[in-house]
């Protein structure tokens, strides 16, 4: 983080000092736009605010590297924005909604959350507004994020992203798919099941697997390709799991394709070689960096964006042809 901080601000203060440079004839401009370069540098952040803290607690599940993501692009945002940022996470809802009180109990200055298990959640981000601290919610609960008092929402509409999930099936000749839900009480996941069988010409069938145990995963889905051969497409709702599908296609003998929701750097090599057919993006470093970033434009200026409606990050379809792009990004850790 150190590193993109020190870039950031050496391209600032090229331009700042070239600025002055350009601005000769104006000697007190060019001396102030220099202090004021000089001050930044010493802060070493590229605004001049309060240090203020923000914490994101999240239902991410161990081992989930979109959440990595989401991590990174936050805080490359608190680097720039002069940010202290505390990460914690739960896929257990009351758990979750402890970490929040825990938050709220340090007296952070802003609060990011997701709302998979919204019913959990609201009564622990009302005492996080009650308190004074603004909430912005981020990748699940849109539909909740304005009733509990948050900000903004920054994510994907999950129904859309699953509508374009079912275009893309019937554009492929797909018949007969398979949606994955790697975890129960998702509203999320539900979501994007649901918005994807309600475009899909052909039949779509839902399984239930334990995303926290991926031999599980695999043996689930491998039964059911095994018993079932008219599955031309199975869809996974988050990149780990893409790969776990792909292994037990090729274990069941099955010829269906392998498509998923969200992107690491495996889905981006699976889909070059082929592996997986599309997979959907919503942008996870984009939401970890819009949520620090709007947090801090509404403490340093009481900036909104959105005009009460979400921020939409996705979805966006990818595939064989944007595999090279998306691979230089994710080796640095932002796809």
């Amino acid at each position: 983080m150190a590193r993109a901080g020190t870039k950031a601000l050496g391209a600032l203060l090229a331009v700042v000092l070239g600025a002055a440079g350009l601005a000769g004839c104006s000697s007190t401009g060019g001396k102030r736009a220099e202090d004021r370069a000089k001050k930044l540098a010493a802060n070493g952040s590229a605004v001049n605010t309060p240090h203020w803290t923000f914490a994101m607690v999240t239902h991410s599940g161990a081992g989930d590297t979109f959440w990595d993501i989401v991590q990174n692009g936050a805080e490359q945002a608190a680097a720039k924005d002069n940010i202290k940022f505390v990460y914690s996470s739960s896929d257990q809802g009351d758990q979750q909604a402890q970490l929040v009180q825990a938050a709220i109990d340090s007296h952070v200055d802003g609060l990011v959350v997701t709302l998979a298990k919204p019913d959990a959640m609201k009564a622990v981000v009302a005492k996080a507004v009650a308190a004074g601290i603004p909430v912005i919610t981020i990748n699940s609960g849109a539909a909740q994020s304005k009733e509990f008092g948050a900000l903004t929402h920054i994510g994907q509409d999950e129904t859309v992203a699953g509508n374009a999930v079912g275009d893309e099936l019937n554009t492929r000749g797909r018949h007969h798919a398979l949606c994955v839900l790697h975890e129960q009480g998702n509203v999320g996941l539900e979501q994007r099941c649901a918005g994807a069988k309600e475009k899909f010409h052909g039949r779509m069938d839902n399984l239930y697997v334990n995303g926290t145990n991926m031999p599980d995963v695999l043996s689930a889905i491998q039964a059911k390709l095994q018993s079932d051969k008219s599955i031309d497409s199975v869809v996974t709702l988050g990149a780990p799991f893409a790969d776990t599908a792909a292994k037990a296609k090729q274990q069941s003998g099955s010829s269906a394709e392998i498509d998923t929701f969200d992107l690491n750097p495996q889905v981006a090599t699976s889909l070059k070689n082929g592996t997986i057919g599309f997979a959907v993006d919503q942008q996870p470093y984009l939401q970890g960096y819009e949520a620090v970033d709007l947090l801090w434009l509404d403490r340093y200026n009481k900036d909104t964006l959105g005009g009460g409606q979400a921020v939409l990050t996705g979805p966006q379809i990818v595939t064989k042809d944007d595999a090279d792009a998306l691979l230089s990004y994710a080796k640095r850790g932002t796809r």
